[in-house]
């Protein structure tokens, strides 16, 4: 694996790739980002070695670079998902080799379901603490200490200073910003109305299936980490609805303005 990065990374700085301060990751329904920012490099996931290619059809799978409030950034617009067959592994490699290249933090994005019934479809939420019900670990097998420890601790998984500064970005543009609880599960099917019971008693506010694996890998790296969901849908049990994937896309896409808002804010400040 150590090799592979190497090569990934060397063929990404041949491109014109250079010393990025921040790596993003745009989840489900969230590439309008990349309009904001100034692209001086673009690739094809195909094209880059040892990346695997997103099959999602409304993910891009496209590595851009560029400047986004006069900070260097290296955008994922498409991540990879465990439902579509990939090993965590391979949905992570792209996280360890933006922090080869030289990222010194990561913002993550997800489309999630609102199962705190205080939360309302188009709200955002600031990730504070996740629960890991994927059924793979991108850390099984032999470790490389060149990366990180065997054991990496997780008390403090999403950075408690770029989540203050966040919510400082969100409170300076006016829009309310949640805190919570992230779990991650398999998909692609999405939950049961019993499953929503059983994830919000473990003591979970949405539910995703995304986020986590790069977010363990991050702090394997001692990369600071912060994520933010886009609410797309809400999970009552006691009132659940069929839930139409291009709505899902539809809401995410109208609630993308407020966290464009949050996250050129944060950048400006940063």
């Amino acid at each position: 694996m150590l090799e592979q990065i190497q090569e990934a990374a060397d063929y990404i700085r041949q491109q014109g790739i250079e010393a990025p301060e921040v790596g993003i990751v745009l989840g489900t329904g969230l590439g309008k980002l990349v309009d904001e920012i100034e692209v001086e490099v673009s690739l094809d996931y195909g094209d880059l070695p040892h990346f695997p290619v997103s099959t999602v059809e409304f993910h891009q799978g496209k590595l851009l670079y560029g400047n986004l409030c006069g900070k260097k950034v290296l955008a994922m617009q498409g991540r990879f998902h465990y439902y579509e067959g990939y090993t965590m592994k391979q949905i992570t490699f792209p996280i360890r080799v933006m922090k080869q290249l030289g990222i010194q933090l990561l913002l993550l994005s997800n489309a999630a379901g609102a199962m705190n019934l205080d939360f309302k479809k188009g709200d955002l939420m600031l990730i504070d603490d996740h629960i890991n019900l994927l059924p793979d670990n991108p850390l099984f097998g032999k470790n490389h200490e060149e990366l990180g420890p065997r054991f990496p601790d997780m008390s403090q998984p999403y950075s408690a200073d770029l989540n203050a500064s966040l919510r400082k970005a969100a409170a300076k543009n006016n829009i309310q910003l949640h805190e919570g609880v992230y779990v991650a599960v398999g998909g692609p099917n999405l939950e049961t109305r019993a499953e929503y019971r059983f994830l919000r008693n473990i003591g979970a506010d949405v539910v995703g299936m995304s986020t986590v694996p790069e977010v363990i890998v991050a702090n394997h790296m001692a990369l600071p980490c912060a994520a933010i969901s886009v609410l797309t849908d809400e999970c009552d049990p006691d009132h659940l609805k069929p839930v139409d994937i291009a709505e899902i896309i539809a809401v995410a896409g109208k609630a993308e303005a407020k966290l464009i808002q949050v996250l050129t804010t944060f950048l400006e400040n940063l």
